[in-house]
């Protein structure tokens, strides 16, 4: 089955909330007008993910990069471009490789990664496919990780398992300067 996905964005963002977002990140290195714009729509909903995905970014205690990672593979798995652009960027703003984006876009065993990287690689397409870690997967991450960073980062890929349906469902659009999927620009 084909994925579909809307071509140009089903509701439009709001504009004042583009102006401010905009002002407010003009020296920010990261864009990401359209999408505040679009959540400015439903300002309670906006506050309520926007601080789960705050504290996801944030303030979680694991490792900024492999968070990434997780981000990074939930996006390619539920095919949202503008998350994957978005997350491409922080990603490499912590410590991703260009090499590490493009194969998040891959079979696991076709990329070198580290046992813990793997792992939560894993972790993410497991809940993907079936909303649960797996018996081996839980294996794994239970012998490299305590349970509050089990924790994170289960909540990071969930979480941006939310924003990805959100984003494609509502078309938000890629912002000026954040590339698409690897090799791709906007």
């Amino acid at each position: 089955m084909a994925l579909r996905r809307p071509e140009r964005a089903r509701v439009a963002p709001d504009p004042e909330a583009a102006a401010a977002a905009r002002e407010a990140m003009r020296d920010q290195p990261h864009n990401a007008v359209n999408v505040r714009a679009t959540m400015a729509l439903h300002p309670g909903l906006a506050r309520a993910l926007g601080g789960l995905a705050g504290f996801v970014l944030n303030d979680a205690t694991t490792p900024r990069r492999q968070r990434e990672l997780v981000i990074l593979r939930m996006g390619w798995n539920c095919q949202a471009r503008y998350e994957f652009g978005q997350h491409t960027l922080y990603g490499k703003a912590h410590g991703v490789s260009d090499a590490e984006v493009a194969a998040v876009t891959r079979p696991l065993r076709t990329h070198p990664w580290s046992d813990e990287d793997r792992v939560l690689l894993q972790m993410a397409d497991d809940l993907y496919t079936d909303d649960c870690v797996s018996d081996a997967t839980w294996a794994e991450l239970s012998a490299r990780f305590t349970v509050p960073e089990i924790m994170e980062f289960v909540t990071s890929a969930l979480t941006y398992r939310v924003v990805s349906g959100f984003l494609n469902s509502f078309g938000v659009e890629l912002d000026e300067g954040v590339p698409g999927w690897p090799g791709e620009t906007s």
